[in-house]
């Protein structure tokens, strides 16, 4: 029986199994592997993803590898970000407060504030039809609505939908026909949006590879731009979701859609385990 050490830690309530690299090399395991053992919520530790730190990146600071509980790899994940952020600089593996991480999606420039919060500079949106993937109209059928819908990728796609109804109620029904729906050829992660104020949105995503979550990142961020070219909300917008709070800047417009965006919330520790396999 192989023992291996695990750090649980959490952003919003999304959650994600952090691992060292030394100690993923004692199970001998493919990472997709242990990526769907370890976040088994009945058999295994539980979280929504896996994360491990990769070191000797040559051109970023530090880097990772990131898997969905389903064993699918991640090309990015704000929540899974910041905690990823913290987790390096705690356990010294950057000696910074803002660095440089090499992600799927791209170099991404996390940022530890003085009151805890981590603000991650999460790049830029793509709206390039064939850089999200996507292959489709702007409405989407899914089963009895038909939705307008604003596709948006931040390293992983997104179909956001601003909704009156209730956004859970939204995601439970239609996030799981919509993730593989044909407009989008890699899946998508899918997104109810329903908008509180200019500066405030309220909402619940259905998560590619991972279904409902507490929160998304990447998500959330999709969410602010489709709203801002959609003249719903400003550029600063508190994004309320099921396990907490977020806060996202985008300076961004139609026009000029290549700004940088920015997201602030939590990361947490829950908890340090040995995990048997």
């Amino acid at each position: 029986m192989t023992t291996i050490k695990v750090t649980k830690m959490q952003g919003c309530g999304n959650d994600f199994a952090v691992i060292d690299f030394d100690q993923y090399k004692k199970t001998n395991l493919p990472m997709d592997e242990l990526a769907k053992k370890i976040c088994d919520r009945h058999f295994g530790i539980g979280a929504d993803g896996m994360i491990i730190p990769k070191t000797g990146t040559s051109e970023t600071d530090i880097g990772w590898y990131f898997y969905n509980s389903d064993g699918t790899i991640a090309q990015m994940c704000g929540n899974g970000m910041r905690c990823f952020a913290k987790y390096v600089y705690d356990k010294g593996l950057v000696n910074k407060k803002e660095f440089s991480v090499l992600t799927g999606a791209g170099i991404i420039k996390p940022q530890l504030l003085d009151d805890g919060t981590v603000k991650v500079n999460m790049g830029t949106p793509v709206l390039e039809d064939e850089k999200i993937p996507f292959n489709g109209e702007r409405k989407l059928k899914a089963l009895d609505r038909e939705f307008d819908i604003t596709p948006v990728s931040m390293g992983n796609p997104h179909c956001v939908i601003t909704v009156n109804d209730n956004p859970m109620d939204m995601a439970l029904k239609y996030g799981p026909v919509i993730e593989k729906h044909e407009f989008f050829p890699e899946k998508t992660n899918t997104e109810f949006v329903k908008v509180i104020s200019k500066t405030e949105i309220e909402m619940r995503v259905y998560e590619r590879g991972c279904g409902i979550t507490l929160a998304c990142g990447t998500g959330a961020c999709a969410s602010v731009v489709a709203c801002v070219l959609n003249n719903l909300t400003e550029e600063k917008v508190k994004v309320n979701l099921l396990g907490g709070a977020v806060f996202v800047e985008w300076q961004g417009n139609k026009l000029n859609p290549k700004k940088d965006i920015f997201l602030t919330g939590p990361a947490n520790y829950s908890f340090t385990a040995e995990y048997m396999l």
